[in-house]
Formats: C-alpha cells, structure tokens, sequence
C-alpha cells in the first residue's frame, strides 16, 4: 500500500494496470489503419494513435508498486481506464484534423461518446466527402471495443488481471453483478467475448446477405461491418448521415432483431450455447424486457397508424397514416433503439408529435437487460423497484405479514434493494440537475433551447442512449452546445457508463482515508 498512513489507495497499481491497458488497445488502431490503406487513404493518424498509446502505457506500467489490486485500487482502476481510454482515442481525430472534430473538446465528446456507447455526436456533416472512410471506421470500432466492456476484454486477455478479475469487472458495471458462468472469472470474460464477437460476425453476414440478395442495394461490405460494430454494443453510430434510414425496410427488421439480441443479458446465451436455451425462455428479466419494448412499440404503433403521432405538417417526410407495416416497423424500430439505448434511427421523430416524443423520452429511462451492452437504469432494477413498492403497500394493508421480494425465484435482500433505489435516486437526481444546467448554460450563451430538448440531452448523455428531441435529434448533432456543455455531458457519459457509484465512491474524501 501507500507509504503515507492518511493513504489507503495504492495509485501506482491502478496507474500501472492503465498502461497495461493501454498497450493492449495500442493494436486496436491498427484496423482502420487497412481501411485507411485499402481506401488509399492517409494511415498515419491510426499509426501515430498506436505508438502513443504503446509508449504511454509502458510508462504508466513502470508506475506499478507490486501490491495487489485490491477492492480500493480496482474502483480507482476502473474510472481511471474509462478516462484515459477516451483521451487517447482523440488522437485519430485530432491528428486526422478532418471536420468539427479537428477541435479538442469535439474530439473528446466524439471519443467518449464512442467507448461508452453512447451515440451523441458532434460531427457537424457525416459524408466520405468530409471524413475519411477510416477515421469513420474509428469511430464505428470505439463502440464496438466499450460495449462489451474494456475491462472484461482485459481480463480475458490479461493474466495479470485474472487475480482481481471478478472485482475489476463488477466494478465496470456495479449494481449488477456479472454472472460468473464458469469456475474461473477469467474463462467468463473470455466465453462473453467470444459470444459478442460471433453475434457480431453474424450481424455482418446478415447486413451484407441482405445485399447479395439484392434487398439492401446501397449495403455494401463497408458498411456492413460499420454497422455490425455499433448494433452489438448499443452504439448506434452510422456512418451514414440519415442514419438507418438510408437503407431498406429489409435491413431496418433485420437491425431490430439484432439490437433486441445486444439488449439481451448474454450469460442467456452462454446457456442456450451449453445445451440450456430453456434459461433463456425462463429469465424473469427477459420476459419483462420483451413485454416493455412491445408496450413501448405498440403504442407509438398506434400512435403513428392514426395519424395521431406525426406532426401536423411533417415536411419531407413518409407518410404513415393508414401504413400498417410502415407504421408497425417505425414504431417498433425506435422503442427497441431507445430502450436498449442503441440510439439508431429509421427516421426522424422530430417530425413526431410531441405525445409520441413524450414516450421516447419516458423509454429512455428504462434501458435493456443487465449483463447486456445496454445502458440507462435497466429493466431488472425497475423490476425490483416495481416488487418493493408493491411488497410495501401489501404489508402496509397486514402489518403482521412477511413477504420477501423475489427475483427469478430467490429472495431479494434488503441490502440489495436498498442499492437498487439508490443508484435509481441518484441517476434520476444527476438527470435532474443535468437537464437545469445545460438549459442554464444555453441561456448564457444565447442557445436556443428548450426546455424539453434539456432535459433529452441530459438523458441522452447519461443514460449512454445518444439522440434526443429537437436540436439533439436523430437526424442532428450535439455541435451547437457550448465548450462548458460539451464537457459537463462528457462528463455525464463517463458517470453513466460505470453507472454512477463507481464515479462518486472515487470522488469521495472517503475513498481516500481510512
């Protein structure tokens, strides 16, 4: 530990765990780097990105004091990565100097809206004319490398992390504890790896299927593999400017099956793979995850089938009034992209009503499975929430009654109950506070903001979902905000990725004393 006795985090540990990180990523880069040489583009952003972070991070690794990672230095870890990862990911921006992200700040909101996967962007044009194939496939890869989770991809990879494993990965996503599928939390992270990979790869093969086939005629591979690399972590991410409106119904049903799959807690695959697709059917959190997205779906079905949804004079826009499927694919394509926080969009619903846009936001708080790439609250904490409240009003009615909660079965202990409306509270606070300070901030400097294009913009942020209503639409970007608000939401996508506690415990005076 420290050598000071007022310290009781060893920093060199969780410094020198960064720079093992760090070189491990320092490989990543080199896949736009093809793409930059396939498209004749220029490699040396991607090749420059890489040497840093090989360089940097054997520096950091000299920091390492020997000690264990033990429970303090693994929180420190873990928002320690989740920073420095972003940081460096501008580099290709930045070196690139291609658009609005040639600006530091914009860099650093593009980047960290990448790895957390969270899907706001600041490009102010998304065109090949504007940005380089390559630098386009960087931003598609830094979501596809956060969603599953830097740290599990660590752990699987690292033996030096396998010792500390469990803790690191629970830490990346606490509240919900990672499942751990085999005897060894290393082979656990591997397995969920190797799952998001394969789902990955079959995504590509779909996308591009659907081309050769000649249902999805502007779907080349290029754009398969984009957007292979943004469904599977919820990302959201296109490289395409109209989103996945530039594309056929076809593509549109099939990215929807996949963005359900990527919601999905992936241990139930795990299972289904090791002859028990039974748990699947079976999982309380599951069910409950279907039947949201089918309420949030059918009633903005309803909603644009009768008109009531769109906007009195959409201009520009496919009408939908009395269009079954176009209405039935709309609708349920945009509660799937919101609730499992993908961010996606099949049009743009700011030519929506504002009751259907009520309900996108209303979705936005509810997020997909646990153990899945999802992020916002989660379905399995408002299901807990949902049986507290309702155990309380029953045992309010028979005071002499006992009646645990249970969840899939097994009761639920009061400890974690208590977690699960505390992360809810804080997480609905910081939403709160985050929607006043950025229409505060607007106002300073003569944004034209509205009050419910705030609040979209603080949810979108911290939840990790990406698009919102109004001048933060699907179709729009996060450009106009200022310097001071680009960074407060740069802020916001780091809390709401490591889901909060992990943030305040290590900015506790606590966290540093005994």
């Amino acid at each position: 530990m420290a050598a000071d006795s007022r310290a009781y985090v060893d920093y060199g540990t969780s410094l020198g765990f960064v720079g093992s990180i760090l070189k491990l990523l320092s490989l990543a880069p080199l896949f736009p780097l093809a793409v930059a040489l396939y498209y004749g583009e220029n490699p040396v952003p991607f090749l420059a990105t890489s040497l840093v972070m090989a360089g940097l991070g054997t520096a950091l690794e000299r920091l390492r004091t020997g000690g264990e990672l033990g429970h303090r230095e693994a929180f420190l870890l873990v928002a320690l990565t989740w920073l420095a990862v972003p940081a460096v990911g501008t580099l290709p921006y930045l070196i690139a100097g291609e658009g609005t992200v040639a600006h530091p700040v914009n860099a650093l909101f593009e980047s960290m809206s990448g790895f957390t996967t969270t899907g706001a962007t600041v490009l102010g044009e998304i065109s090949f004319e504007r940005h380089s194939r390559s630098i386009l496939m960087w931003r598609q890869l830094t979501q596809w490398l956060g969603g599953m989770g830097i740290l599990v991809l660590m752990v699987a990879i690292l033996p030096e992390l396998s010792v500390g494993g469990a803790q690191v990965v629970n830490e990346e996503a606490p509240g919900v504890s990672l499942e751990k599928l085999t005897p060894r939390i290393r082979d656990t992270a591997r397995a969920l790896w190797l799952i998001y990979a394969g789902l990955t790869a079959a995504a590509v093969l779909v996308y591009y299927g659907l081309s050769e086939l000649g249902a999805a005629p502007n779907m080349d591979f290029y754009n398969a593999v984009a957007h292979a690399l943004t469904t599977m972590p919820t990302g959201g991410f296109s490289p395409q400017a109209r989103s996945v409106e530039a594309f056929s119904p076809a593509v549109q049903w099939a990215v929807l099956v996949f963005m359900v799959v990527a919601g999905t807690n992936f241990a139930l695959f795990w299972y289904a793979s090791v002859g028990k697709p039974r748990r699947l059917i079976e999982n309380e959190e599951f069910r409950s995850y279907l039947l949201t997205m089918a309420g949030v779906g059918g009633l903005l079905a309803v909603l644009l089938f009768t008109g009531l949804g769109l906007a009195e004079s959409p201009a520009n826009v496919p009408t939908i009034p009395g269009e079954f499927e176009h209405s039935l694919r709309q609708a349920v394509f945009q509660a799937v992209a919101i609730v499992t926080t993908t961010g996606y969009a099949s049009m743009d619903f700011n030519t929506w009503h504002e009751s259907a846009q009520v309900v996108l936001l209303l979705a936005m708080f509810l997020g997909g499975s646990a153990g899945s790439a999802a992020g916002s609250i989660k379905i399995v904490r408002w299901v807990v929430v949902r049986k507290a409240i309702t155990r309380e009003l029953f045992v309010t009615i028979h005071p002499e009654a006992v009646r645990p909660i249970r969840f899939q079965g097994e009761p639920v202990d009061d400890g974690s109950v208590r977690g699960v409306f505390i992360l809810v509270l804080a997480f609905l606070l910081i939403f709160a506070v985050s929607a006043v300070v950025l229409f505060l901030d607007s106002l300073r400097v003569g944004l034209d903001l509205s009050a419910i294009e705030a609040v979209s913009a603080a949810i979108a942020t911290l939840g990790n979902i990406g698009p919102g209503v109004g001048i933060v639409g699907p179709m729009n970007s996060f450009l106009p905000f200022s310097t001071l608000s680009k960074l407060y939401m740069v802020g916001l996508m780091w809390i709401g990725r490591l889901e909060i506690l992990s943030v305040l415990i290590v900015l506790s005076p606590s966290y540093w004393r005994q």
